[in-house]
């Protein structure tokens, strides 16, 4: 309790630091254009989870970015080049607003891409938007992340689209494609995009004829689930929910396994690290699906390309989602400039506001009244120790 409290009160100080660099800003923000474009190169910060607990998630988005810079970078954006101000923020909520303040009042970078987690994002989102300063999570799935209490976060973006869509087609694919009528939801209680998640599953879940028979919950960093899992055992469902993050649900399936417990089990985007494989274990994913952004296995050219060329630059590593939306927000973020003419974030921000049709690796990048875009899902199986695309959503 008492770290915690004394975490809170460090994210307390460091976010009135956050606004009072904020008020003592300049009209064009915390990232002066002057500044970001300084010497010929535009800055973009990355405020992502490079350490700790998703740490998976956060390099895999700053490969995907550096591709798409290296590309990008060959003609440049309005004469100059793009230039990454990396911030490690250690998979911590107070560590992603010291980064944020540091982003945006020392390094006065025109936009910040990050975090991956939607906590690590929201955590930023007041820096940002007093700071005036763009702040675009390629994979924050988290509702509330862009509009919160009837009010939009107008300097927030996103690149991916939001938990409510992945809650539906799980439910609908549970109930549609694999013809079950009963479920059980195994959630991270301390986990805002956990909670957000199961809440959309078991609306259309139950709305459409489905019952959940069983509700169990855990909270982050636990490694023992067999008392709970144990439990689901006993209700019987045809089908378990669990969208968590890799690190607990690596070790929830195989411990799911090990009881006996063979019915197909789901998540969504969180599950998407090569770390879940040696977690779990391949033998015990069979039989597990997850909804995502993006497969490497989609025939569409423009994701071949993408594939090409990652593996090209990485030592023929097959990119996941995360790689696929960090290269996707580079992308978002260069036409965002190109279109305002100019580094002043905040006429960055109206650009991005703007956007409509921009053909991206995850789909065409089209945005909702709220900054949400606006783009299909698809829905991978792991066969053996691989994801293989089975389908693709629309929205």
């Amino acid at each position: 309790m008492r770290k915690k409290k004394v975490a809170g009160i460090f994210a307390s100080l460091m976010l009135a630091a956050g606004v009072m660099a904020g008020c003592n800003s300049s009209t064009s923000g915390g990232g002066d254009s002057k500044e970001a474009d300084k010497g010929g190169e535009i800055k973009i910060g990355a405020n992502l989870e490079l350490s700790g607990g998703v740490a998976s998630y956060g390099q895999s988005i700053k490969e995907g970015i550096e591709l798409a810079f290296e590309e990008i970078n060959k003609e440049g954006v309005n004469g100059k080049k793009l230039k990454l101000v990396p911030y490690d923020n250690k998979s911590d909520a107070p560590e992603a607003i010291t980064g944020a303040t540091k982003l945006t009042s020392q390094d006065k970078v025109a936009a910040i891409i990050g975090a991956a987690t939607s906590g690590n994002t929201k955590a930023q989102i007041e820096i940002a938007q007093s700071n005036k300063v763009p702040l675009l999570t390629p994979t924050g799935t988290a509702e509330d992340v862009t509009f919160k209490n009837g009010k939009l976060n107008d300097f927030v973006f996103r690149t991916c689209f939001i938990d409510p869509f992945q809650g539906t087609v799980a439910a609908n694919f549970a109930l549609n494609e694999l013809k079950v009528k009963t479920a059980a939801i195994f959630i991270d209680s301390s986990s805002d995009y956990s909670k957000g998640l199961a809440a959309s599953f078991k609306e259309l879940f139950t709305k459409d004829g489905g019952k959940i028979v069983k509700e169990e919950a855990y909270v982050a960093k636990d490694t023992d689930f067999h008392a709970q899992l144990t439990n689901i055992k006993g209700a019987k469902p045809e089908f378990v929910f669990i969208p968590g993050y890799y690190e607990e649900v690596g070790l929830i399936v195989k411990q799911a396994r090990e009881l006996g417990i063979t019915a197909p089990m789901m998540g969504a985007d969180g599950w998407d690290s090569p770390k879940l494989i040696k977690l779990a274990g391949k033998a015990a994913l069979n039989n597990t699906f997850i909804t995502n952004h993006y497969s490497s296995g989609d025939s569409d050219p423009k994701v071949q390309e993408f594939v090409k060329a990652f593996k090209a630059k990485y030592s023929d590593k097959s990119p996941d989602a995360f790689n696929a939306l960090g290269y996707d927000s580079a992308y978002f973020i260069a036409d965002a400039i190109k279109r305002a003419g100019s580094a002043d974030p905040e006429k960055i921000q109206k650009a991005l506001a703007e956007t409509d049709g921009l053909d991206l690796v995850t789909g065409k990048m089209k945005l909702d009244d709220k900054h949400n875009p606006i783009k299909s899902a698809v829905i991978l199986e792991y066969v053996n120790g691989e994801q293989k695309f089975k389908t693709k959503v629309n929205p």
